[in-house]
């Protein structure tokens, strides 16, 4: 079920926040879906995809209706979640939330899922950045959202996603994600110009002095995790971050 998966607690022991990556085990997908495919567009039997919810819901110990997802466009749109959406989910790319039982999840196959929080001032947050997102700033978008809604220390986990070596790219792509992010530049396997999208991620953060924890594994070379690079017609993995508060049981 999961590629990874940790528990932060607080200074309050009523108080934590558990962070995932899901891998392909445990799933009811079949052929290039195989594994827990969590993506419900992508040419996956829909009934399966619900199944590999309510599969992932119960290993978190909350309902199916508590998963939150969202609508991934690649954009810039940062929304706040309060509960379940009411009808189908908003077009955004990351949600932050400090409603404690609510599972905020990012569907990825080689962008980078980023997971935040703060588990004293009980925020937390869901980012998925591809190339574009890191280009037009989502990460730090998502990190100024978690600090309004009253983070102070924010911590990211950075997870799994197409490595450097990996991702080739035209050279015009190169320059314009050094002119972001200049520690996103580098080279192929082969030698070709190529982007280490996590690299730039990181970049990012810790400019806005976010803690920063890397979860290694590259998607391309993984088989444990979906890669659109690798494979092109694939499933989703997932990102997932809970904020948990025995009070508000």
């Amino acid at each position: 079920m999961f590629y990874w998966r940790s528990t932060i607690p607080g200074a309050d022991a009523r108080r934590w926040v558990d962070v995932a990556f899901t891998g392909r085990s445990a799933g009811r997908g079949e052929g290039p879906y195989a594994g827990l495919n969590l993506g419900g567009q992508v040419g996956d039997d829909v009934a399966a995809v619900e199944q590999n919810c309510a599969a992932l819901a119960a290993s978190l110990d909350l309902p199916r209706e508590r998963l939150v997802f969202l609508n991934q466009i690649h954009g810039t749109d940062v929304v706040a979640a309060h509960g379940p959406w009411q009808g189908q989910p908003p077009e955004a790319d990351a949600v932050v939330s400090s409603a404690p039982g609510l599972a905020l999840v990012v569907l990825v196959a080689d962008c980078v899922p980023v997971l935040l929080h703060d588990v004293q001032a009980g925020v937390v947050g869901a980012v998925h950045a591809g190339r574009p997102g890191m280009l037009s700033g989502i990460v730090p978008r998502a990190v100024e959202a978690m600090r309004t809604l009253g983070a102070d220390r924010v911590t990211a986990v950075v997870g799994p996603s197409v490595c450097g070596r990996c991702y080739e790219v035209p050279g015009e792509m190169v320059h314009q994600a050094a002119s972001v992010a200049p520690s996103s530049v580098t080279t192929s396997w082969s030698g070709t110009p190529a982007i280490d999208v996590a690299a730039g991620v990181v970049e990012q953060l810790t400019r806005l002095d976010v803690t920063v924890e890397r979860v290694d594994g590259c998607t391309r070379e993984s088989e444990d995790l979906y890669s659109y690079r690798r494979d092109h017609t694939t499933g989703r993995f997932a990102g997932v971050v809970v904020l948990r508060d025995q009070a508000d049981r």
